[in-house]
């Protein structure tokens, strides 16, 4: 069946998620991050995928903002920054202001000339991905967005991507996932869904049972794709 609705992953995928430790790095309160920015978020975010994951297989969910802030001071400790209180305040406050990567707007854009549905389908909570749509400022370009809380569990289960057929009414073949996470992307492709794996970082293909039927360097031909 052709494509009717396209999902994304929020977090790496739409919105650049090392952009908080990025800019802080860049503000004068903080001088000593500019050498290990890329160090603390690379790990922030590394640890925040990976508490998601055992909570969910130890039937321990929580929040993702909790897991965020769980991930971060694991980060902050790792790079020699635990104690820091006002480096973590700041960068909290930054990931609630997270922008999108900049060919997001016009790819969101082109679905919906295209006649598509879009929507985010995510682990974070539903306030923490109003603050980063609001603030990228591409609200008006998603029909939904889906949260892991209606669910109580993080992705990869498959209660999470069953939310994308009970909201749209669509089948599996009519959707194209879109994840920059390659686990994501090949769990998804194993429940059923065209998937697209963004890998900016050209990283390997995890070894997993599934793979992503397409993989790209960032979002630009995604409305090429969903034509296809």
């Amino acid at each position: 069946m052709p494509i009717t609705t396209c999902v994304f992953d929020a977090y790496g995928t739409l919105f650049d998620v090392a952009a908080a430790a990025r800019q802080a790095a860049a503000e004068p309160e903080f001088p000593h991050l500019q050498d290990s920015w890329a160090e603390l978020a690379n790990h922030w975010r590394l640890k925040q995928l990976q508490y998601s994951w055992l909570r969910a297989i130890t039937d321990a969910h929580c929040g993702f903002w909790q897991v965020t802030q769980d991930g971060l001071d694991w980060a902050l400790e790792a790079t020699g920054l635990a104690g820091d209180h006002k480096l973590r305040k700041r960068l909290l406050d930054l990931y609630w202001q997270l922008q999108a990567y900049p060919e997001v707007p016009a790819m969101l854009a082109a679905l919906k000339a295209a006649g598509m549905n879009t929507a985010i389908l995510s682990n974070g909570s539903p306030d923490m991905l109003d603050g980063a749509v609001q603030s990228a400022g591409i609200g008006a370009l998603l029909d939904d967005v889906l949260s892991v809380e209606s669910v109580g569990i993080f992705k990869p289960d498959a209660r999470v991507y069953d939310l994308v057929g009970q909201r749209f009414g669509c089948q599996k073949d009519e959707v194209l996932f879109v994840s920059s996470n390659g686990w994501d992307a090949a769990s998804a492709a194993g429940y059923g869904f065209t998937t697209a794996w963004v890998n900016r970082a050209a990283e390997p293909m995890d070894r997993l049972p599934w793979s992503a039927q397409h993989v790209l360097n960032d979002l630009t031909s995604i409305p090429d794709l969903a034509a296809t």
